[in-house]
């Protein structure tokens, strides 16, 4: 077998062999990125929303307006970070941890504002809640099993609530209002029924993980 030199350093290597460069080391992530700023920025927005949404009586049209600009602003970075962070390699367990906390806060805030100036009824904040609340915790209880990855399902359900929301926020009357409460309806039609999909995928991943010992 004769020697043929390597193209990367000029070694010599058998003829039929591959050189294969030694692999970079992976450099770290940084904490601080656009797509963990964005989190931090939609984190901080939750209380200037809920200043906004309780002006005067919570009701002057000019400032629910203002209340819903700043609700799709936070909505909107919900998005942006997290496409940047799968586009950049951005993904960091601060990300990890810090994004699902400010999407549950902002909605959160934003279901509860609108409860307590009497614009929503409390059982569908009570609803969306308890199951938020309860997928978080489920996720933790099954953390050393593995991971439940986001559904699809759960996106357009998050998409839906903010619509939703969105619509409730801003002061519309007549059929508008109609088409809010179908869209609020949906919305938690889809929050239950994505919610059993996380109790059923936790179910088969505990399963699984028992019967491979």
């Amino acid at each position: 077998m004769t020697a043929r030199q390597s193209e990367s350093n000029g070694a010599a290597v058998p003829d039929g062999d591959v050189h294969v460069p030694d692999a970079a080391p992976a450099r770290p992530v940084p904490l601080v990125n656009i797509a963990n700023v964005l989190t931090v920025v939609r984190i901080l927005l939750v209380p200037v929303f809920l200043i906004v949404l309780f002006v005067g009586d919570g009701h002057e049209t000019s400032w629910r307006i203002a209340a819903t600009v700043v609700f799709a602003v936070a909505a909107i970075t919900d998005r942006i970070d997290g496409q940047l962070a799968r586009k950049y390699g951005l993904v960091t367990d601060f990300g990890k941890l810090a994004d699902p906390i400010a999407d549950k806060a902002l909605v959160g805030a934003a279901l509860v504002g609108l409860s307590i100036l009497g614009d929503l009824s409390w059982w569908v904040t009570g609803i969306i809640a308890a199951r938020e609340i309860g997928i978080t915790l489920l996720r933790f209880a099954v953390l050393r099993h593995g991971v439940i990855p986001a559904s699809r399902g759960g996106k357009v359900k998050t998409l839906v609530q903010s619509l939703a929301i969105g619509l409730y926020l801003l002061p519309l009357s007549g059929g508008w209002a109609v088409v809010a409460a179908v869209v609020m309806g949906v919305a938690v039609f889809l929050t239950v029924v994505t919610g059993l999909d996380y109790v059923v995928q936790s179910i088969r991943l505990r399963a699984g993980v028992h019967a491979a010992r």
